[in-house]
């Protein structure tokens, strides 16, 4: 049996997006907005905000690259709760259009990521989806849960898996 790229991209963005765009709804009720805007993890970290537009930039460019497409632009100014849940669902409606048949040859397709300072990556599709892509979108999900957990907001390991929902496998008594 064999798994496509499809399989292990859209819906794994899928669900850490949905997920994300709920942790704001949790956050939203228990701390001010403003106050959780400016945390970050350590001085040199990004704040809150930009860990959400940098998961939802490497979902939305990882599918692009995959289906040898343009990925739509998204500036980074999202100032508030409701406007970064937005910018997740922007991201999910963005990455859920991409027909699966349009990933079905991208293990193979040449990806190359260049820096501004003119370094960078050359991959294969597959290469680039396992070993850069999802890393580094998790990199940024898994910040933005530290960030709202370090800030007080009472997120718990069912809401970065929430889904999942409620255990499927009852025990009998």
């Amino acid at each position: 049996m064999s798994i496509s790229i499809h399989d292990v991209s859209v819906p794994v963005f899928v669900n850490a997006l949905r997920n994300m765009s709920a942790w704001l709804d949790k956050a939203a009720s228990e701390k001010p907005e403003a106050e959780l805007f400016v945390q970050r993890l350590a001085p040199d970290m990004k704040p809150l905000p930009a860990q959400y537009q940098m998961a939802s930039d490497s979902a939305k460019n990882t599918v692009a690259r995959l289906a040898g497409i343009e990925a739509p632009s998204m500036p980074d100014v999202e100032a508030t709760f409701a406007e970064l849940k937005e910018r997740c669902a922007r991201t999910i409606a963005f990455v859920e259009s991409i027909d699966p048949a349009a990933l079905a040859s991208s293990a193979e397709r040449a990806v190359e990521l260049k820096f501004p300072n003119g370094m960078g990556y050359r991959f294969n599709g597959q290469a680039y989806l396992t070993g850069f892509a999802l890393p580094n979108f998790f990199f940024h999900v898994t910040t933005a849960y530290g960030i709202l957990r370090s800030a007080g907001v009472s997120l718990g390991k069912p809401d970065f898996l929430q889904h999942l929902g409620p255990p499927n496998i009852h025990s009998a008594k």
